[in-house]
């Protein structure tokens, strides 16, 4: 590899750190640690680290000591394992200094893991990023033996929305003069959804047709070389119309060959796996179900509003229910379930809370429908409380002796605990 190649990036990489305005991710770090971020493409994985990278510049450190490789540069093309060495040693040619290491998109360099595991054994501090959710694999912990922290980085959570936009919400945000500032960009948020850099775009609709497709021919196709691109896009579009139903994969497979082309279950289940390591889409379990079937019966939802709304013609329900997911995932992690069992609720977090989400609650069937999962959950299962997550609408109700709170989202959103 070419020295003077890599010497330009990295005194480029350098100056351009210090020149960046970065506003800063509500994510914390332990700040002696090694880090593997991983997550979505596009959702600020890294300007996250860039904004560590300047925390430390505030705290005295040297930009010198900043040894920054982004391996998506098409100036890298034909790089290998066997360059990692000349970055060490390009860099030893300009700085005395120990570097602090940052590899971008590392994971388009075969063989990346072993350098990485060099690096934290030699005593480096080390932040990596990825966009492919093998970086978290079983494998890969055998691998890096534990050197390494795991942080997925998602797109903004609503807070962070509205941070980005000049407001800090205090707990008296709803009855605040901003609160109607808060209303108007959760509408922006809701439709659009968390992409930073979705900012700087008019045409918010193009950006993220765009970015589907990198996503799509670049970190699936691609990258798994998936012969049938006709089905899995057809996958993804009926993924999308079923975010609220349990997907199965031989009515999917039907749906696929419905239309001519050929494809079993195992494959279907092969692509939906494809959409999930490339942080598209998560999958979401029946806790009322058998362990086998956990595995075999599950929901799905986009890692992104904006992404989702590009699939649907009328997406306001569908992108709500999204909305509730991914924010509890942010907050509970794996600690997140449905209910399906003579009765559904489409949240449940053990121990703590049942939530049912409704656009919309003024009609009465819907209104019946949803409290009664919300009392019949109840009675089988202790919980702190109920919750009904609408679009707007707000109100308390109390029925046998069990309250159901009715919160609009941009609201619950907001709530602390």
């Amino acid at each position: 590899m070419d020295k003077t190649i890599i010497k330009k990036i990295i005194l480029e990489n350098q100056q351009r750190i210090a020149a960046l305005e970065i506003h800063p991710r509500s994510i914390s770090v332990e700040k002696q640690a090694n880090y593997i971020f991983t997550g979505q493409r596009r959702a600020g994985k890294t300007w996250f680290v860039f904004g560590l990278l300047q925390e430390m510049l505030k705290m005295g450190q040297s930009i010198e000591t900043f040894l920054t490789i982004n391996f998506e540069d098409e100036r890298l093309i034909g790089f290998n394992h066997m360059d990692f060495d000349t970055i060490l040693e390009c860099y030893y040619e300009l700085f005395p200094h120990r570097p602090v290491l940052f590899f971008d998109e590392i994971q388009n360099i075969t063989g990346w893991q072993k350098f990485a595991r060099r690096m934290a054994d030699e005593g480096y501090r080390t932040y990596i990023t990825g966009s492919n959710s093998q970086m978290l694999s079983s494998e890969m912990a055998s691998t890096l033996g534990g050197r390494y922290l795991v942080q997925e980085i998602g797109t903004l959570s609503f807070p962070e929305f509205l941070y980005f936009h000049g407001i800090t919400v205090d707990e008296h945000f709803e009855f605040s003069p901003s609160r109607f500032e808060i209303i108007r960009l959760f509408g922006q948020y809701f439709t659009f959804g968390g992409f930073p850099e979705l900012f700087k775009f008019t045409d918010k609709k193009e950006y993220l047709s765009n970015l589907f497709q990198k996503v799509f021919l670049g970190d699936i196709i691609a990258r798994y070389q998936v012969r049938n691109a006709f089905a899995l896009r057809l996958l993804v579009k009926k993924l999308a119309e079923s975010t609220m139903d349990e997907v199965s994969f031989n009515r999917m497979r039907n749906i696929i060959q419905s239309t001519g082309n050929q494809i079993g279950t195992a494959t279907v289940i092969e692509y939906a796996g494809y959409l999930e390591d490339s942080f598209l889409m998560r999958s979401h379990s029946n806790y009322e179900a058998k362990i086998s079937s956990r595995e075999t019966m599950k929901k799905y939802y986009f890692n992104d509003l904006g992404i989702l709304s590009l699939f649907l013609s009328d997406p306001a329900s569908f992108q709500l229910e999204t909305l509730v997911f991914n924010h509890l995932k942010r907050t509970h992690g794996a600690n997140v379930f449905y209910l399906r069992n003579g009765f559904e609720v489409d949240f449940y977090i053990p121990s703590a809370v049942l939530i049912q989400v409704a656009y919309r609650l003024d009609e009465p069937s819907t209104r019946i429908r949803e409290i009664s999962a919300l009392m019949k959950a109840a009675a089988k299962y202790a919980v702190k409380k109920q919750v009904i997550v609408t679009y707007e609408s707000e109100e308390k109700i109390v029925q046998d002796g069990i309250e159901i709170q009715v919160i609009p989202a941009w609201k619950w959103l907001l709530q602390k605990g």
